[in-house]
């Protein structure tokens, strides 16, 4: 199985943030992930802007936010989580039904740009598909496959990722201090996609110990 990665531009009032953010024009966000949980969607993402406490009484004054966190402050910009409701809609609904990788995301007030990743191309129509059918609007730039398939190359980021947290939660240790389900919550995919990174992860990473560059 290949990856598919995908980058589209969407226009701002598609996407949650964009449409909170439309009356500041200079602020820039970059989304990090998307958290799904059975209480909602928690997106966490950086703010760069010179009146935060404008920008949170935005975030707070929507409808869909529930609640908002900031993580982490440095001298360029602030991490956020902000909890949305169950009932977010559009572009974010796509990605969480569809089970969607949001690899990159970054956008102002006025237009969004995603990389997207797909693990199979009949979730690439599927996307297609149901953007049209709810209206929303999306520019395709550029569709391409990453040179090496995930099982045969080093791990990749979303792959390291998801084996370094599973380590530290203790995912391997007897008895396990966190579950399948807990660790797909925390890294932010679903239960599947969580599945499917830890057996790769894990074969690579097994295969590069054992045999290292004879792994074929």
């Amino acid at each position: 199985m290949v990856a598919t990665i995908t980058d589209i531009r969407v226009p701002a009032d598609a996407f949650p943030l964009g449409r909170i953010l439309q009356s500041h024009p200079q602020v820039e966000i970059e989304l990090e992930r998307l958290v799904p949980t059975r209480e909602g969607i928690i997106p966490l993402f950086w703010v760069e802007s010179e009146n935060e406490a404008a920008v949170e009484e935005t975030l707070a004054d929507d409808p869909l936010v529930e609640e908002i966190v900031e993580l982490t402050r440095t001298p360029a910009r602030l991490l956020y989580s902000v909890t949305w409701s169950p009932d977010v809609d559009a572009l974010v609904r796509v990605f969480v039904d569809l089970d969607i990788d949001v690899l990159n995301a970054r956008g102002t007030a006025n237009i969004w740009r995603f990389r997207l990743q797909f693990w199979e191309r009949e979730q690439l129509s599927q996307f297609q598909r149901r953007c049209h059918e709810k209206d929303l609007p999306f520019e395709l730039l550029r569709v391409y496959n990453p040179k090496t398939p995930p099982e045969a190359g080093p791990l990749t980021v979303e792959q390291k990722d998801v084996l370094v947290t599973a380590y530290e939660g203790g995912y391997w240790d007897i008895p396990r201090k966190i579950n399948q389900r807990e660790l797909a919550e925390r890294v932010g995919v679903s239960d599947n996609s969580m599945s499917q990174r830890l057996r790769r992860g894990a074969k690579i990473a097994v295969a590069e110990l054992l045999y290292g560059n004879d792994r074929q």
